[in-house]
């Protein structure tokens, strides 16, 4: 997840939950029978949210209909918006790279992802390969997976990925350690006829 998006992330469930927390409580103060001040959306225990009046007072207004369907279309952009964003953050965006220096360097995940699935596509029997990265920059997951031609044993398929691809995607980026979660398919293929 970016700086921005995690701090946008923060902010946005702060500023929600501090407005559920006030509003819901000082409704429930409300509701017990506490005095509200002359602001307060209520007057007392049995008042209502929204009376008749306050319902329809625009609803003969030409600009009142468009104006609340402009702001749900743009609340639903929003959530939507941060729902994929969330949900998209799974993928690591960065690998933090140990220079020796002190200091690291940053590698897109992207790019490591990317070697690492074309280093898996060349070996032998695999006609197929995708790999993301997923946990923190300085400690990242693979995730893996590989189309198998039918002849191919899975075991042997698995050992090459482990001791020739994540080796060298470990060592490239100077990592100690690339933990890696490999799923491994075949082609199907027509059953021969023998005979």
């Amino acid at each position: 997840m970016t700086p921005m998006l995690r701090t946008v992330n923060r902010v946005a469930l702060g500023l929600v939950g501090l407005a559920l927390l006030v509003v819901g409580g000082a409704v429930l103060a409300v509701g017990l029978g506490a005095d509200p001040p002359s602001w307060w959306i209520h007057d007392d225990r049995h008042d209502v949210l929204l009376s008749t009046a306050e319902r329809t007072r625009w609803r003969d207004e030409g600009w009142w209909w468009p104006t609340v369907l402009a702001v749900l279309a743009v609340l639903v952009l929003l959530a939507l918006w941060w729902l994929v964003a969330v949900l998209r953050r799974r993928r690591l965006g960065e690998v933090l790279v140990d220079t020796g220096d002190g200091a690291g360097a940053l590698l897109r995940g992207r790019a490591l992802e990317n070697v690492l699935a074309g280093d898996a596509a060349r070996l032998d029997g695999v006609s197929h390969s995708r790999a993301h990265l997923t946990g923190r920059r300085n400690a990242p997951e693979a995730h893996v997976r590989l189309l198998l031609e039918p002849h191919v044993d899975p075991a042997v398929a698995l050992d090459r990925l482990t001791n020739e691809s994540l080796v060298h995607a470990r060592d490239s980026a100077a990592l100690p350690s690339l933990p890696a979660e490999v799923r491994l398919r075949t082609h199907k293929h027509k059953a021969e006829r023998v005979g």
